[in-house]
């Protein structure tokens, strides 16, 4: 055999399955590090878990094909604005019937086992409600609202994802906090003057 060439295992390894297997590694590496996150924004975004772990696939998939992560500067930016493209692109091309809404805050088990049983449900039922009424607020709103206090992104993050300025993301968060504060109590006013 020539002089590159080893033997592992009965079958040759030249360099370059040597280079294949040190790239694999760096992608699979790349991988652990930000799935969990490129997840978060997916499902943020289509609020079904199917649909953000397909966009999250479809991005890692279309990164290791092109050779495009090895071009990154920011991963964290690159990657959670590819994941926020794809998942516009499976919302686009499905239509509004790909926007589901999920099972809301609730899933994410925030109550505290220190809470008596009336305490738990009634902060399970306010989760509830202010799910509700985040995916009522206005698109532009809801998704720098999500982006920046739910999966505390960064105000320059927030802004490469939805290709917008810092400011207007500051702005936007404002606005969609004001807006939600406002229907949360105009909810608890409404439901107070029913008892």
């Amino acid at each position: 055999m020539g002089g590159v060439a080893q033997q592992l295992g009965g079958f040759p390894v030249t360099a370059s399955d040597d280079t294949r297997s040190a790239r694999d590694a760096a992608f699979a590496a790349l991988v652990d590090r930000h799935a969990c996150l490129m997840y978060r924004v997916a499902f943020s975004l289509l609020k079904h878990r199917e649909d953000a772990e397909d966009a999250v696939q479809e991005t890692f998939l279309k990164l290791y094909r092109t050779g495009g992560w090895q071009q990154m500067e920011d991963e964290k930016a690159f990657l959670t604005t590819s994941v926020w493209r794809a998942g516009l692109n499976r919302l686009a091309s499905a239509g509004a019937k790909a926007m589901r809404h999920a099972e809301d805050v609730a899933e994410m088990q925030l109550a505290s086992a220190e809470l008596s049983p009336e305490a738990s449900a009634l902060g399970a039922s306010n989760r509830e409600l202010i799910a509700k009424l985040i995916g009522q607020l206005p698109q532009d709103l809801r998704q720098a609202l999500e982006l920046s206090a739910i999966e505390g992104m960064q105000s320059r993050e927030v802004a490469a994802i939805l290709s917008i300025n810092e400011g207007t993301v500051r702005t936007r968060v404002l606005r969609g906090k004001t807006e939600l504060r406002r229907r949360f109590l105009e909810l608890n006013a409404a439901k107070g003057a029913r008892r």
